[in-house]
C-alpha cells in the first residue's frame, strides 16, 4: 500500500449530514469530523389540498462547503466523495441550474402512483426487469407522478440528477449517474445495469435526460477536480472528485469486516433497516418477487439483495413528538427507558402505509396496537420497547425470506451504521434471530465512501482488501444468542394476531 493519505467524505442523512476525513493506511482507515449539521425536511405550502415536503438542497450545500473550507484549511486530501439515501433526484435546465428544490420521497405526490403505473406495466413483469422492491417513494413512482401530472418542471428539464450526483456536480463541475444510486430508482434494467427502455416508454420520459452511468471506484468514476469555487485551496491541489457508492447503504456495505462469502448478512440500521446478503448477480426468481426483495447495487460489481424494513424512523419519530410535548429525551435514556420496561407485549406490522409519513407517530403506534387487539403501550419506554422488538422480529421474519431465496444458511449477521450503538436492540436481533451478531463499525457509511475512492485512485487494490483494511481497525462487539426459544415464541402468538 502507498503512503498514508486523506480523503473528504461527505456524508448526508436523512436527520444529518457530515464532511469527514479519512486517512487511509496500513494500520487502517481513521476517521475525523470535521463539520456536523441538521438535515430537516421542510414543508411548504401549495395551491393543492397538501404541503409539499422539499429537501432544503441549498442549505445543504453551505454546509458541505463549510465542512470542505475547514478540511482545507487543516488537511491536504487526496479525493472528495458523496453519499446520501436513494430515490431523490433534482431537476436542472439547460443551463445546469435548478429548477426547484427536490422533492422528499416521504410526500404524498406519489399518492395512487403505484397501481396507475402496474395498469401500464404488470408489476410482475417491472420485477423481472429491475428486481427492485416496489415501494411508493421509488424514484419510478416519483418520475410517474411528474410526467403522468404534466408538470412543467419536467418539462422545462433537461438534465435529472440524483441527490449526489447533484453535490458532485456542484463540487466538479461535471455531470454524472453513479450506479448504486441509479440502482435504487427501481427503473435499471437489472441484468444489464442499464436503464430499461420498456420502463421509460412507460413513463414516457427520455432517458437520455440522465447523465452517461459510472460504476463506483473505478476508472470512469473520476469525475473532475474540485472547482476553485468550493475551496481555492484544495483546487490548487487537482483534487478529484470522486463517484463513491454513492447511495450511502451501498458504502455502508462496502464497509462491512466480513471476510469470504456466502455465510454471512449485513444490516445498515438508522432510519431505514436495511437486511440482506451480496451477490454476484441479480437474484429475480419467483419468490424473490412475492417476497418483494430489493436488488440493489454494489461497490465492487456486487447486488445487495435486501429488504427494506422501517428502521429507527419510527423511533426518531416519537421522540421528535415526545420532544415537542416537552419530554426532550436523549436516545440513551429512552434505550435505558425500553430496557426496564415489560417486554413481548406487542408487535407491531412496520409496513403499514401509516408510519411512512411524519408527524403522530406514538397515536399512529397506539391505533395499530388497539386495532389489533395488542396492549396499547403509555410511556416512552413501552413505545421504545415495542418498536425495538418489532424491528427485531422482522429481521428474524426477513432472514427466513433471504434463506428461501437463496437456498443458502446464513451464519453471521454484520450490523453497521448509527443503530449498531443500540446494545438492546442488538441483543433483542440475536436473540430473535438466533445469528451470531457483529455490531459495528458506527460509522460504516464514511468508511465505504472513503475506501472506495482509495480504490478508485489505486491505494488500495480491491474491495476485499478494502473490507481487510476495516476489520484490522477492530471495534466490533460481538453478541451471542440467548432465549431464542421465547422469541419464537413471540413472534408466532403476536404474529398470529395481527
Amino acid at each position: 500500500m502507498a503512503d498514508a493519505r486523506k480523503y473528504v467524505a461527505v456524508d448526508l442523512g436523512a436527520e444529518s449530514g457530515r464532511v469527514m476525513v479519512g486517512e487511509v493506511s496500513e494500520r487502517g482507515i481513521a476517521l475525523t469530523e470535521m463539520h456536523r449539521f441538521p438535515n430537516l425536511q421542510i414543508s411548504v405550502p401549495t395551491k393543492g389540498p397538501t404541503p409539499r415536503l422539499h429537501w432544503d438542497i441549498l442549505r445543504l450545500w453551505h454546509e458541505i462547503k463549510i465542512g470542505i473550507a475547514r478540511v482545507a484549511a487543516e488537511h491536504d486530501v487526496a479525493g472528495v466523495g458523496v453519499d446520501t439515501w436513494g430515490v431523490d433526484f433534482a431537476l436542472l435546465d439547460a443551463h445546469g441550474e435548478l429548477l426547484g428544490n427536490p422533492v422528499c420521497y416521504r410526500d404524498s405526490r406519489t399518492d395512487g402512483m403505484v397501481d396507475a403505473l402496474f395498469a401500464r406495466l404488470p408489476k410482475e413483469t417491472l420485477y423481472g426487469v429491475t428486481g427492485i422492491q416496489t415501494m411508493a417513494l421509488n424514484t419510478l413512482f416519483q418520475l410517474a407522478a411528474l410526467a403522468w401530472g404534466k408538470s412543467p418542471q419536467l418539462a422545462a428539464a433537461k438534465h435529472i440528477l440524483f441527490l449526489p450526483d447533484l453535490l458532485t456536480f456542484w463540487l466538479c463541475g461535471r455531470m454524472g449517474t453513479e450506479y448504486t444510486i441509479a440502482s435504487t430508482s427501481q427503473m435499471l434494467d437489472a441484468r444489464t445495469r442499464r436503464w430499461s427502455p420498456a420502463v421509460f416508454d412507460v413513463l414516457g420520459v427520455d432517458a437520455s435526460l440522465f447523465p452517461p452511468i459510472d460504476m463506483p471506484g473505478e476508472t470512469g468514476s473520476l469525475r473532475g477536480t474540485l472547482l476553485a469555487s468550493v475551496s481555492e485551496k484544495l483546487a490548487a491541489a487537482n483534487v478529484p472528485v470522486i463517484a463513491v457508492g454513492s447511495h450511502d447503504t451501498a458504502s455502508a456495505v462496502a464497509a462491512v469486516p466480513a471476510e469470504g462469502s456466502g455465510d454471512w448478512l449485513y444490516l445498515s440500521s438508522g432510519t431505514w433497516s436495511l437486511l440482506g446478503a451480496e451477490t454476484d448477480q441479480p437474484v429475480l426468481s419467483e419468490a424473490a418477487a412475492r417476497y418483494n426483495v430489493t436488488n440493489e447495487g454494489g461497490v465492487g460489481g456486487k447486488i445487495r439483495l435486501l429488504k427494506n424494513i422501517a428502521g429507527l424512523w419510527l423511533l426518531q419519530e416519537c421522540k421528535r413528538e415526545w420532544a415537542r410535548a416537552g419530554n426532550d429525551l436523549d436516545y440513551p435514556e429512552i434505550t435505558r427507558l425500553a430496557g426496564a420496561a415489560e417486554g413481548h407485549t406487542a408487535l407491531l406490522d412496520l409496513d403499514d402505509p401509516a408510519f411512512a409519513t411524519p408527524g403522530g407517530m406514538p397515536a399512529k403506534i397506539a391505533a395499530q396496537c388497539r386495532r389489533t387487539a395488542q396492549r396499547v403501550p403509555e410511556t416512552p419506554g413501552q413505545f421504545a420497547r415495542v418498536i425495538l422488538e418489532s424491528l427485531a422480529v422482522s429481521y428474524r421474519r426477513v432472514i427466513a425470506m433471504l434463506e428461501e431465496i437463496t437456498g443458502k444458511k446464513f451464519r453471521r449477521l454484520h450490523i453497521v451504521g448509527g443503530g449498531s450503538r443500540n446494545d438492546l436492540l442488538n441483543q433483542m436481533a440475536a436473540d430473535a434471530t438466533g445469528l451470531d451478531l457483529l455490531a459495528g463499525p458506527v460509522e460504516a457509511t464514511a468508511l465505504g465512501n472513503v475506501l472506495t475512492q482509495a480504490i478508485a485512485v489505486g491505494q488500495i487494490a480491491s474491495l476485499a482488501a478494502g473490507r481487510a483494511l476495516v476489520a484490522r481497525m477492530g471495534g466490533v462487539k460481538r453478541f451471542t444468542p440467548r432465549d431464542v426459544s421465547q422469541w419464537t415464541q413471540f413472534a408466532a402468538r403476536a404474529t398470529a394476531r395481527t
